[in-house]
């Protein structure tokens, strides 16, 4: 089985101007993900929601991309939700996976084992999110601490781990999308661990800093 990849690219941001096309190692921040997705082997389409222009121009003969403008009431800021709705409005297929352009570590292999985790599933879950696991001692602004006992404190391997959702990739089915109430995790989701390295998800120019640094190390690594 395989799934329609969904990758919204939008030209507004409100923390990093430009982000998803300005350049990180001489490419555009886009340019990784895209190249991830057409290297999957789970992934037959490649749908890219975009207000850029510029995009458009140079993925309008690609055989591997549709393009799909997007609605004037989901430019700026907007619940990535509603930009899922309208795709499904527009496009066949029943299994779809979201991600964004702002996720340049992740890896194919990754993406191909998710989906494949997701099938295997025998419809115990109808969704599938990508987590990190932190495991580290979390305060109140109070200071009250939340997860562990002053009188008793446990080294963080021992503490109960929490799953942070990273926002890397979504899968989903048509039917779960709608029975959630059009929303992208499902009532019964699998949440699917990833390295948290791989997991960067640039939000500010910290973010973009490291995901460069570490993509460099990659590179050399190769």
């Amino acid at each position: 089985m395989k799934v329609t990849a969904i990758l919204p690219i939008r030209a507004q941001s409100q923390r990093v101007k430009n982000k998803n096309i300005l350049q990180i190692n001489g490419k555009p921040l886009y340019y990784y993900i895209l190249n991830t997705l057409k290297q999957c082997q789970t992934v037959n389409t490649i749908l890219i929601n975009t207000d850029y222009e510029n995009i458009h121009n140079e993925f309008r003969h690609d055989p591997q991309v549709i393009l799909m403008d997007r609605a004037d009431y989901l430019k700026g800021n907007c619940d990535i939700n509603l930009v899922i709705e309208s795709v499904l409005n527009e496009m066949d297929g029943n299994y779809f996976l979201q991600t964004h352009a702002t996720n340049p570590l992740l890896k194919s292999s990754t993406i191909d084992k998710s989906v494949k985790r997701f099938f295997e599933g025998d419809n115990k879950y109808d969704s599938l999110f990508s987590v990190t696991k932190i495991q580290k001692r979390f305060w109140s602004m109070d200071g009250v601490p939340l997860n562990h006992s002053i009188a008793d404190e446990p080294t963080t391997q021992n503490l109960k781990p929490y799953y942070e959702e990273n926002s890397n990739f979504y899968i989903f089915s048509r039917t779960s999308f709608i029975k959630a109430g059009n929303k992208r995790i499902g009532v019964k989701p699998y949440m699917y661990e990833i390295d948290k390295l791989e997991a960067t998800d640039i939000d500010d120019m910290e973010d973009f800093i490291l995901a460069e640094a570490l993509m460099k190390i990659r590179n050399e690594k190769i």
